[in-house]
């Protein structure tokens, strides 16, 4: 095998300090020449390397992708080579003057954008992956090492230099996760963790949208930012719901969830505004609970043991349940009691702990308040 690779490469006019050069190349070949070079540090303490470690399940979705017959992938690895490299552009020469005629004033000769990058592989691979390390690892897992990708690279004087650029490189701001999600209901074939969002949503998208939707015009998305229950709160709801709840009935079928899912979040956040109307009419995640994170799950919560324990499906039975709970919440004024434990009505927060203390604080008040309704009956 050649201990050298030699490819032509597309040379943008950027910095006259640095080489910057754009090229494809096989999986195969990648691997050759590049490597990831962790973050640690040697025996002396000093600072080696820069990446991050691997996140195997990203890795595992990617190459999983990469594996079907229509995959593509046009983000590119950034390469950044100190040495090992050689970088020749390729130069037009000059035009020859027609038959007895001269041309009296000597041009320089013009550079074609062109050029060739040779690599030597004698003492191993050279290159190190600035970005795009994830999508490196998934394409040596690949068994066609003839996949092709794009690969941006460029020479840099020194490590100093290469930390620098690493450092610029990964420093860009990434797109708002509500915004990703808000788009993941356009996109079909997609991993199953996004996926599940996905569904999630697409019931979210509905009830923002629809007429006749309790929530119409609530929820707070990026192509609508007056709303006052963020996205991604009823998501988790719904994805809740969706994993162990009353809407797991509807998951294999985007239709039925859209249809039955949607409506059985309307009809209950119906009764929610109604049985707690002085607590939503008007109200922000800051002056009420209620339509805060941790309130909105919470009452997921609600919504799931109401209809487990009562078969409730409408806005009328919802509010039934609701009602047990009436003066045993504190939403927006005074304070709640967790035991031997009291929060004042705006000190719970939209973190794992408060949620899970306000969510089976509110299940077990109404399973109590149910089974005194029923001595009463009886």
């Amino acid at each position: 095998m050649t201990d050298k690779l030699t490819f032509t490469v597309v040379l943008p006019r950027q910095s006259e300090r640095h080489k910057v050069f754009t090229f494809a190349a096989s999986a195969s070949e990648i691997s050759r020449f590049a490597r990831i070079q962790r973050a640690g540090r040697d025996d002396d303490g000093a600072l080696r390397g820069f990446q991050r470690p691997q996140i195997a399940g990203h890795i595992r979705e990617i190459r999983d992708y990469l594996v079907k017959p229509n995959a593509i992938l046009p983000n590119p690895i950034v390469v950044a080579f100190t040495a090992g490299a050689k970088l020749t552009p390729l130069v037009l020469p000059e035009p020859v003057p027609p038959r007895g005629r001269r041309i009296s004033v000597r041009r320089s000769p013009r550079p074609s954008g062109l050029g060739t990058l040779t690599i030597d592989l004698s003492a191993g691979a050279p290159g190190l992956i600035v970005d795009g390390q994830q999508r490196f690892t998934a394409l040596s897992e690949i068994p066609d090492g003839d996949f092709e990708v794009l690969v941006s690279g460029f020479l840099c004087e020194d490590d100093e230099e290469l930390q620098k650029q690493f450092i610029l490189i990964n420093n860009t701001r990434p797109l708002p996760k509500a915004l990703v999600y808000e788009l993941l209901p356009q996109v079909g074939d997609l991993p199953f963790r996004m996926s599940s969002r996905s569904q999630a949503a697409l019931v979210t998208e509905k009830l923002n949208y629809s007429e006749g939707s309790s929530l119409r015009g609530l929820i707070k998305q990026q192509t609508n930012p007056k709303g006052i229950i963020r996205d991604t709160v009823l998501q988790r709801v719904i994805m809740n719901s969706i994993s162990d709840g009353a809407l797991g009935l509807y998951a294999d079928s985007d239709q039925l969830l859209l249809d039955r899912g949607a409506t059985l979040i309307s009809e209950f956040f119906h009764a929610v505004r109604h049985i707690f109307a002085s607590d939503w009419d008007g109200k922000t995640p800051k002056t009420s609970r209620l339509v805060h994170g941790a309130g909105v799950i919470a009452m997921g919560y609600v919504m799931e043991e109401i209809h487990a324990s009562t078969g409730a499906t409408t806005r009328e039975a919802f509010a039934d349940g609701l009602r047990l709970l009436r003066g045993r919440t504190a939403w927006s004024e005074g304070e709640w009691t967790f035991g031997d434990e009291r929060r004042r009505w705006n000190g719970l927060q939209n973190v794992p702990a408060d949620v899970r203390q306000l969510s089976m604080h509110l299940v077990q008040e109404l399973r109590r308040a149910h089974a005194r309704s029923k001595v009463r009956v009886a």
